[in-house]
């Protein structure tokens, strides 16, 4: 039985969650960083809005907690967020020493703070408007320098690897993986896993995230028997670009937060209706607004107008919407932008503890794709990328306190494709994914009922069946791996929204309007099935 890869720490994904954990255990161990498309993509090669921290005079830890909590609605985990918020200045030190060029005032050549919704200050650092693409592009580089890194693009995990020890307790030992240039599938062991694949919005019609966001780590998560939690929260950001040719185009929240005004067709400003906070209010609520009035007026889109401020302001601030809204003939200095929501992230995730560990000895999850407590039943804008590094860090500092402990792993059975075909029906693939985004997105969109939950779980229902023949009989690619994990997302997405009986944060159901005290989390158990259970050595279970 032979292996194709083996590492000390095997690190599925490689946006900023992903690399930076990479980074903080490189000096101690060897590491294997799996990208699923070319090296500079995914969620945060996107992300353009920044980074909460305590950094400003005035501001305080507590106010920071406070406005996550209550942006939270109730289920964020206390703990977590008190640790997430203390670790925000440190976390940006350490960005600054690796060169990111955060964005510094013009006049007192500090750090320019800029506010977004749910904030009650000017917290959120940033590097213009493309603060994702700074990050990444300063952690890529020292990753790449490393001599303990070995980068991989174009490799799309298939599922994880157990293996048990003499009294039957599983571990994770790696992972099966599809090399997409050679269409071949590889081994890859491990004595540690962190799962960084980023969320699953790719599961409904509109978002603003890329090809790339389908729910893989928390689908092979699921599969290898950990448990998720709160997967029927899903943030819809208000604002994506509303453009037949403008793919996943966002406008960041920071253009609200300098004085952006939203918009009807009219010219009306109608958020004040909606909130107090007006267009600062929390995403959901500002989502939600959208989405009413495009749906009682009949209109497809509304506007977001910063046209009023100052047209040197608008550029020096928003140089990449600016310069991107141009590609498609809107001038944001003259003219409002036409806008739509779009899902945007996946606040539920894999349960891990506060060292980023799952139910699985040996496998972490970080990022989007874990559910750690921060944010509740609503994600408050820029911390996520705050959850990013400061949960990779906490994954890299537990490997290394106890990965001397776990012995290297058996090599496992090679990858079987003796009873499967190339498949001659592609069209399924491509048909299957189009009627899971449009009947998510109509049935478990922004405004749920228990009519459409109903009918989007029988729909579902049918597409697993079909997904699961297919997978079965013909060689994976990288689509049918997408499609099959998207598939079983949507399915804890349906499932745990037809748990909560009330409205709750991104959770809002006409037949359930009002919260329900007290506020639980929706945690679910796989039963088991599906796993990769491999006879080897021993690995010590994590207490």
């Amino acid at each position: 039985m032979s292996v194709d890869h083996e590492c000390d720490v095997l690190v599925i994904g490689s946006g900023a969650a992903g690399l930076a954990c990479a980074l903080r255990i490189a000096d101690h161990a060897r590491v294997t960083v799996l990208a699923k498309g070319p090296l500079p993509a995914g969620s945060t090669w996107y992300a353009q809005g920044g980074i909460s921290a305590v950094l400003a005079a005035g501001d305080t830890f507590e106010s920071h907690e406070a406005d996550t909590l209550a942006a939270g609605c109730g289920l964020c985990d206390p703990a977590a967020v008190r640790h997430a918020v203390e670790q925000g200045p440190a976390s940006i030190e350490w960005l600054v020493s690796l060169g990111v060029a955060f964005t510094r005032d013009a006049t007192s050549a500090e750090y320019h703070l800029t506010r977004e919704g749910g904030h009650a200050h000017r917290r959120v650092i940033h590097a213009d408007d493309a603060t994702g693409r700074a990050v990444h592009t300063a952690l890529l580089d020292h990753a790449t320098a490393h001599p303990n890194i070995t980068l991989l693009p174009e490799r799309n995990a298939i599922d994880l690897i157990l293996e048990h020890d003499r009294s039957g307790r599983p571990r994770c030992a790696g992972a099966y993986v599809l090399d997409v240039a050679r269409g071949h599938v590889e081994v890859f062991t491990a004595r540690a896993v962190t799962l960084a694949t980023g969320g699953a919005s790719q599961a409904y019609l509109f978002t603003s995230n890329p090809q790339g966001a389908t729910g893989d780590g928390i689908a092979m998560a699921w599969r290898a028997g950990c448990r998720v939690a709160n997967m029927e929260f899903m943030q819809f950001h208000p604002t994506c670009l509303f453009h037949p040719q403008a793919r996943s185009a966002l406008i960041s929240e920071a253009v609200r937060g300098e004085g952006g005004r939203l918009l009807l067709p009219d010219g009306e400003r109608f958020m004040p209706r909606f909130d107090a906070r007006a267009e600062m209010a929390p995403r959901d609520i500002v989502a939600r607004a959208i989405d009413h009035e495009m749906k009682r007026l009949g209109i497809d889109c509304v506007y977001l107008d910063i046209s009023h401020r100052p047209a040197e302001f608008i550029r020096e601030h928003f140089p990449n919407i600016h310069a991107r809204c141009l590609e498609f003939g809107i001038d944001m200095t003259r003219e409002p932008i036409p806008v739509v929501p779009a899902a945007h992230y996946t606040c539920g995730g894999v349960c891990t503890d506060r060292r980023a560990r799952t139910d699985l000895a040996g496998l972490y999850a970080i990022g989007e794709t874990a559910h750690t407590g921060l944010h509740g039943a609503n994600r408050m804008a820029s911390n996520s990328l705050l959850e990013c590094i400061v949960y990779a860090r906490a994954a890299a500092d537990d490997i290394h306190a106890t990965l001397a402990q776990v012995t290297p792993p058996s090599p496992p059975p090679p990858w079987d494709e003796s009873r499967v075909t190339d498949s001659d029906e592609e069209v399924v693939v491509s048909h299957n994914w189009d009627e899971l985004r449009r009947f998510m997105w109509d049935y478990v969109g922004i405004v749920r009922s228990d009519k459409r939950l109903e009918r989007a779980r029988h729909r579902i229902d049918l597409l697993l069946d079909e997904i699961h023949d297919y997978y079965g009989n013909f060689r994976v690619t990288a689509d049918l791996l997408e499609l099959r994990n998207l598939a079983v997302v949507a399915d804890l997405i349906i499932h745990s929204a037809a748990m909560r009986h009330e409205s709750r944060g991104l959770h809002y159901t006409i037949d359930h309007p009002e919260p329900r005290e007290p506020a639980t989390n929706t945690i679910l158990v796989p039963t088991g099935k599906g796993l990769y259970a491999l006879p080897g050595a021993a690995g010590d279970q994590h207490s």
